[in-house]
């Protein structure tokens, strides 16, 4: 992950960063609320296997669950911050999501997600994912969680309460989020 700092040379509205993104499709691209422009890597094997069983998992749950509507890695936001983040998996509530004109679901939505996850890939800062998830904590995510394969470590994001770490969890729990949503770990720390 590269971050690029382009407040003193220029300021880039939403929709010049959307023209970015769709000009540049190979690169995944996300825009903090200060202006930086975060280039992400790639991902490798192993971190491209855990995050397609999160997001696979979490569709089927939200399938069978009905209330909302859920999201994989390539879905860009835009945040009431004004950043555009990318987050791993996502789930926002049907009620919200269908609030949203048919143009705004159409492009990077402008809405935060009531749930997010991030997975840690071996190329990504640590401290890095951590302020993402505060953003999205301050912006409006219920809960998120941040998953360390490398530590077998997940940080649990909630509004109004500090984080949570848990040491080599065997589940996760949706809480009053996403009721019933039990993420096994066994295969993805």
């Amino acid at each position: 992950m590269i971050t690029l700092n382009l407040n003193s040379v220029i300021h880039l509205s939403p929709e010049q960063f959307e023209k970015l993104c769709h000009a540049n499709p190979e690169a995944k691209l996300e825009l903090t609320a200060r202006g930086e422009l975060v280039v992400m890597s790639p991902t490798g094997g192993e971190s491209g296997i855990r995050n397609m069983k999160i997001s696979a998992l979490l569709y089927l749950w939200t399938e069978k669950d009905g209330t909302g509507v859920s999201f994989d890695s390539s879905t860009m936001f835009q945040l009431p911050s004004g950043a555009f983040r990318s987050p791993d998996a996502a789930w926002i509530a049907k009620t919200r999501w269908h609030a949203l004109t048919n143009e705004e679901k159409k492009t990077f939505p402008p809405i935060c997600p009531d749930f997010v996850i991030e997975l840690r890939s071996p190329s990504d800062s640590l401290k890095e994912l951590q302020n993402k998830m505060q953003e999205y904590i301050d912006n409006g995510v219920q809960l998120g969680w941040l998953i360390d394969p490398q530590t077998k470590q997940v940080e649990i994001y909630r509004a109004s309460r500090s984080k949570e770490v848990l040491q080599n969890p065997d589940r996760l729990d949706g809480e009053n989020v996403l009721p019933g949503f039990v993420l096994e770990l066994a295969e993805i720390i």
